[in-house]
């Protein structure tokens, strides 16, 4: 007598599927401010680069704490609410990850920004899309188990990548960075860019866990 079995008789609450492509759009809109950010920024337009990446975290929060209320009053779900609530969470944290790297870069103020830097948030926005792909099909999954199950491996490939920009970073950094206070904000920074890499990949680990009970 589980929430499956409910669902045979009773229409499921579609109203969590725009709330998740929601927390998407906020993702990509905050890797896009990010890529600019670490192009462009310096230290003149890094606290309006920092406000506006903010301001995307907060739409996300708002958003999360949507589906967690959400959840609370509605009694049938498309899926288990924890999964429901996982999902949520982890997706957020992507935003929230570029967010600390954004307020690490504005608060430290680094002389430079590392080249790998973009590579890595060209990497989250590639994670972006491919979370997209996923999110936008959760409603037919039953239809689209081996594609979304794709986007998933793909996450799990760009967070390889991710690993192997960071190390490599993380080699030229301590052979050439001589300035150890300039090396200790590039590395803090770059650590911030490489868990949103990682917190997508979980994402996609979540939305498996779906599939494997849905679909």
């Amino acid at each position: 007598m589980n929430n499956s079995f409910f669902s045979k008789f009773t229409p499921k609450e579609p109203k969590f599927f725009p709330l998740l492509k929601g927390i998407v759009e906020i993702i990509k809109s905050a890797s896009n401010l990010m890529l600019e950010f670490v192009e462009k920024g310096n230290h003149i337009n890094a606290a309006d680069y920092y406000r506006k990446i903010k301001e995307e975290e907060r739409k996300g929060d708002t958003l999360s704490n949507k589906i967690f209320d959400e959840l609370n009053s509605t009694f049938i779900t498309p899926f288990d609410r924890e999964d429901i609530h996982n999902l949520a969470n982890k997706m957020d944290d992507v935003t929230d990850y570029i967010n600390s790297a954004a307020k690490k870069i504005f608060l430290y103020n680094p002389k430079e920004m590392p080249v790998a830097a973009k590579d890595m948030v060209e990497l989250i926005m590639e994670a972006s899309v491919q979370i997209e792909k996923a999110v936008n099909e959760l409603d037919v999954l039953k239809k689209s188990r081996e594609r979304v199950s794709e986007y998933c491996s793909e996450l799990h490939l760009i967070e390889n990548k991710a690993d192997d920009v960071y190390e490599h970073f993380l080699i030229d950094l301590f052979e050439n960075q001589k300035d150890s206070i300039e090396l200790i904000k590039k590395k803090e920074i770059m650590f911030e860019l490489e868990k949103a890499t990682d917190a997508a990949e979980s994402v996609g680990k979540i939305i498996k866990t779906i599939i494997v009970k849905y679909a």
